[in-house]
């Protein structure tokens, strides 16, 4: 099968390497489509992800799989099933999974076969993983279906910050994961909801998303804004870009006992922490590794808001390409600004 590799020095190529293995408790899917994540696989490729060393690596987890072969113990999947979060799992040919979505194939486990089985959390067969790998609805369009991942990721997020209605917040960022929490924290009744973006089109696009403010840093004093509409200062503040200096930013800008929310990832891992203008009593969590068990905890409630019509997983696209033109849309995603999620599709 081909999979977008990438190498020690950051080159990428599309390889060919054997199809993966898969377990009794487990399935074969053939990959339909996969968003580029500018927060993992961009850092994996500039060898800036914490505690990712094995290259070269097969890239990608934000994945629609659809099962063509099952494992002699699977009972909940069937074939045709169309799946979240297929990964490769183990070294192939010499090349280590970074997750390994942009793959021609993939495997996901039945966590439900093996929770029944007796082979859960604690067997070195199971991996917290496969509660993740959830069955999507028939009809749900595969192309912009690996935003469910992003979602899920988002709303877990949302929910460990201790997101809460009638809380003030400022995002830092308009990306695809920024336009999610701005979105979650509209539908969780949060407000006023206030966006910091670097550009008048990422204004606009902060506004229809869910902010009740949005303004451009670069022109624009962002604390004097913050302050005007939330004098006693801001609930939560969270950073959806990945950048240090944005965390003593929020500092002067927290209400009494207010929340630091730290999801990007940053590709600095030190840095020094000036509390000086920060409220005597405050919060600093980072969430870089949701759970799991937490994101297929949250898959019903995103469900339910695109069965409603309030959640559409097409508005947060911007571009679509096949695998033949993985690289290219690599080239165009590293440029970044402006982009909202980037999908490959592979039928």
């Amino acid at each position: 099968m081909k999979s977008l590799i990438v190498d020690a020095e950051g080159n990428l190529s599309v390889r060919e390497i054997s199809k993966p293995q898969y377990g009794e408790y487990q399935a074969l899917v053939r990959m339909v489509s996969c968003g580029i994540c500018r927060g993992t696989d961009t850092k994996l490729i500039h060898r800036e992800f914490k505690g990712f060393v094995a290259y070269p690596a097969a890239l990608g987890h934000e994945g629609v799989g659809r099962v063509v072969e099952l494992g002699e113990k699977t009972r909940y999947l069937k074939k045709g099933d169309l799946v979240l979060l297929p990964f490769l799992e183990k070294e192939t040919d010499g090349v280590f999974p970074g997750w390994g979505a942009f793959s021609e194939l993939a495997v996901v486990a039945d966590s439900r076969a093996m929770l029944e089985d007796g082979k859960g959390p604690g067997d070195p067969a199971f991996s917290e993983a496969y509660y993740a790998q959830q069955v999507l609805p028939a009809d749900i369009d595969v192309v912009s279906a690996p935003m469910i991942v992003t979602f899920r990721e988002v709303l877990s997020a949302c929910h460990r910050f201790g997101f809460r209605p009638n809380a003030s917040l400022i995002v830092y960022g308009a990306g695809p994961v920024g336009l999610s929490f701005l979105k979650f924290a509209k539908l969780l009744g949060l407000g006023p909801i206030i966006a910091s973006v670097t550009s008048d089109a990422k204004v606009e696009e902060a506004l229809t998303t869910g902010a009740d403010y949005a303004f451009n840093s670069r022109s624009c004093d962002i604390v004097a804004e913050v302050r005007r509409i939330c004098q006693g200062g801001v609930d939560f503040a969270v950073d959806a870009v990945g950048k240090t200096d944005i965390i003593n930013q929020s500092m002067e800008l927290l209400a009494p006992y207010g929340h630091i929310g730290v999801y990007g990832i940053s590709p600095n891992t030190s840095m020094a922490l000036d509390w000086s203008k920060a409220p005597y009593n405050w919060h600093l969590d980072f969430i870089q590794w949701p759970s799991k068990l937490e994101e297929a905890e949250s898959y019903r409630q995103v469900m339910n808001w695109i069965e409603l019509g309030v959640l559409n997983p097409r508005e947060f696209v911007s571009s679509v390409f096949g695998f033949d033109r993985i690289q290219e849309a690599f080239e165009q995603a590293e440029q970044g600004s402006g982009l909202k999620k980037t999908i490959i599709t592979f039928d």
